[in-house]
């Protein structure tokens, strides 16, 4: 898992929450959350209105520059950011096991698709938890994934 840990404060993470991500978002973290909430309740889906917030909270928390293609276009990389908007939410009493799951998983199968052609071992660790996952949980990521697409906006480059 990525453990860098920015502080509130930090440049990545004010950058990554209010102006850029990188090239798969037009928006920063903030205005990208907003625009998945906005899809979430255009399409009366309301039971992921608290994962629409909740999805990226780690995110700017672990934005950093991986490699030459991020440093040139000063933009950030959040490998595991699902995971650590996890970490901060699993023990808050006030939000569902549903929702948790949804936030800890929601990336879940972009990154199977992206870790096959990538990396084989992050590959297969990432379909065995797929594997252990319900059925109407794998169809509700399948539509969370759709407002997390619809929230990106279009592509900068």
């Amino acid at each position: 898992m990525n453990r860098v840990k920015n502080s509130f404060f930090s440049r990545p993470f004010l950058e990554s929450l209010f102006f850029i991500q990188n090239k798969w978002h037009q928006y920063g973290v903030l205005l990208h959350t907003l625009r998945v909430l906005y899809y979430i309740l255009k399409a009366g889906e309301f039971k992921f209105f608290a994962a629409g917030i909740l999805h990226d909270i780690g995110k700017p928390f672990c934005a950093y520059k991986k490699d030459d293609e991020d440093r040139e276009f000063g933009e950030y990389s959040f490998t595991d950011h699902e995971e650590r908007s996890y970490e901060i939410i699993k023990d808050w009493p006030f939000v569902s096991e549903y929702t948790k799951k949804i936030v800890r998983y929601h990336y879940l199968i972009r990154d199977i698709v992206k870790s096959k052609e990538e990396d084989l071992l992050r590959y297969e660790s990432k379909k065995k938890i797929w594997e252990t996952l319900d059925l109407e949980l794998k169809k509700d990521l399948e539509k969370f994934m759709l407002f997390d697409y619809l929230g990106k906006g279009k592509k900068r480059r």
